[in-house]
């Protein structure tokens, strides 16, 4: 049996695997795709919005000769993390199902690409598997057409084009301005008054600049009623308007598997939140905890890389005091 099994190998389970490692436990980390995963479906020219350091775990320092750091200098650090600390990590393993048995152990069922169905058991279970898989639908005529996606790919196919970003949290505000900066001519649209109030705070300052002098239009207070083939239509206060888009990105945020969280037994608010211990990340199944950002349940913007990188290290502290190990990096 081991101490500990770890479902994702995004930044917060490479971290619980880190604080693992040096608390001595015994420990397996399943990933369903490759490493960091979400990550890697990134546009390949993407610029973080963020510092190195801001996405540093382990103490392992992020060098980069740039300001922000880009997709696959991002990619190349989260390898050389698992390098460093020798990480074994089961890829295209997927987590099809965790039970607490009455022996308090956790049974986990895997699918693996290779080796099929297999059966694992543990004393603590850390669900670190993100949001990305599960994008919020806003249930539309046209939302299935090819030119939309819930997920922002690169600018340059959309250069002196118009686009159309629906949302106003980190996602669609990064996209934007990588959009204009890009040469395409965006609009946001987004359903409520103002801009969300967890943007980053070294984005929101410039995402708002832009708009204010029109350089990305904005409608506020605004939902999408449909989408066309090079057109969107949304309405404010019943009356209607029609946008030109030859490019769509319906950036609305992300779910986390709360079907597969609730098989689990982990109960889920009507926010769609786990329920959970905001101190030690522990759920209402005690051994079984979340990290990173399927704490939130739905990707609002409150937990990303920058401070979700943080929850395996006290995951895992919660759990070595549970089993009576050495704290972490003792």
């Amino acid at each position: 049996m081991h101490d500990l099994i770890i479902v994702g190998a995004g930044p917060a389970g490479l971290a619980a695997a880190i604080a693992a490692r040096q608390a001595g436990l015994d420990f397996r980390t399943f990933e369903k795709g490759v490493l960091v995963n979400a990550l890697f479906h990134f546009p390949p020219q993407m610029v973080f919005f963020t510092t190195p350091d801001l996405l540093e775990i382990g103490g392992l320092p992020f060098v980069t000769p740039h300001g922000k750091p880009t997709r696959d200098e991002t990619l190349r650090y989260y390898r050389r993390v698992v390098d460093t600390y020798d990480l074994a990590i089961d890829f295209g393993c997927s987590v099809t199902g965790i039970r607490r048995g009455d022996d308090d152990a956790f049974t986990v069922r895997t699918a693996h690409e290779a080796r099929g169905a297999e059966t694992w058991r543990a004393r603590a279970v850390v669900v670190a598997s993100g949001c990305y898989d599960h994008p919020n639908q806003l249930g539309v005529p046209g939302e299935d057409l090819p030119h939309v996606s819930h997920y922002y790919t690169e600018p340059h196919e959309f250069y002196r084009k118009p686009v159309v970003v629906v949302g106003g949290k980190n996602s669609a505000a990064e996209a934007a301005l990588d959009l204009y900066r890009s040469g395409a001519h965006v609009t946001l649209v987004h359903r409520r008054a103002e801009l969300g109030a967890s943007i980053k705070y070294w984005v929101k300052p410039d995402i708002e600049n832009r708009i204010k002098e029109g350089s990305i239009a904005a409608r506020f207070e605004t939902r999408v009623v449909e989408i066309r083939a090079r057109e969107v239509v949304v309405e404010r206060d019943g009356v209607r308007e029609t946008l030109p888009a030859e490019g769509v990105f319906l950036l609305t945020g992300y779910l986390a598997d709360l079907e597969f969280l609730r098989g689990a037994c982990i109960e889920v608010a009507s926010n769609n939140v786990p329920r959970h211990d905001p101190e030690t990340f522990e759920t209402n199944v005690p051994g079984l905890y979340l990290a990173g950002a399927v704490v939130a349940g739905a990707n609002r913007g409150e937990v990303f890389i920058e401070n979700g990188r943080f929850h395996g290290r006290v995951v895992v502290e919660h759990i070595a005091r549970r089993l009576g190990r050495e704290p972490v990096g003792a």
